[in-house]
């Protein structure tokens, strides 16, 4: 049964509950401590790795997660992904370095209601936290630029990514070809597929493009 408050009194709303998921301690710890000063928000638990993420978020089910997507064992996104599967209500404020418009997509695709890039943020957490607890989405525009400025690109083909990964590992075009059992010919026509849409005239540039826009990683 619930009682009745005091006259004059207001029923004071809980906390907003956060599980933070970051693999470096000194990045954590200040998430946390920014967050913990907030008399509106509690930190419900900590992650480093994508599999404690996963755990840490059954255990709490938190009301929001901040989420980075680079982590050790794992892919943020994927977490994302796992976690909404069961808990399809659960909502996400990704906080990475990663800033191509691939890894925003990728993202917003799984599920996170918001996208910041580590280094622009840090009062500005707190509230957008809020606002993703409110149902809102939080999209600042130089990440919305991002994505709008290849809007209607072509993408890239699942063997194109295969291709590029294994040149950005420093793979010949021979070596690539024995690895995924293809024609040199082949691999040499994918990678002029992928100078035509990633705008590059070298294998060299195509991979610093392909990692900066979140295709693949080194």
């Amino acid at each position: 049964m619930i009682g009745l408050l005091p006259e004059g009194h207001e029923l004071v709303p809980e906390p907003i509950s956060v599980l933070c998921v970051d693999d470096h301690p000194i990045v954590r710890e200040g998430i946390v401590s920014l967050l913990g000063s907030d008399p509106e928000i509690r930190i419900a638990g900590e992650a480093e790795t994508a599999a404690q993420a996963v755990t840490a978020f059954q255990l709490h089910v938190p009301d929001v997660t901040v989420m980075d997507l680079r982590l050790p064992d794992g892919d943020g996104v994927d977490v994302i992904r796992t976690i909404r599967k069961s808990f399809p209500k659960a909502r996400f404020v990704v906080l990475t370095s990663a800033e191509g418009d691939i890894d925003i997509r990728r993202a917003l695709e799984a599920g996170a209601q918001a996208y910041l890039i580590k280094g622009l943020v840090r009062k500005e957490l707190r509230q957008v936290i809020k606002s993703v607890h409110a149902g809102e989405h939080c999209i600042p525009a130089p990440v919305a630029e991002k994505v709008s400025s290849h809007l209607g690109a072509e993408g890239l083909t699942p063997r194109e990514l295969e291709v590029l990964q294994l040149v950005a590992e420093g793979l010949r075009n021979k070596e690539v070809a024995f690895r995924l059992s293809i024609a040199e010919d082949t691999v040499k026509m994918h990678m002029r597929s992928l100078s035509q849409k990633l705008g590059v005239n070298d294998r060299t540039h195509a991979v610093m493009v392909a990692v900066r826009r979140g295709f693949i990683r080194v």
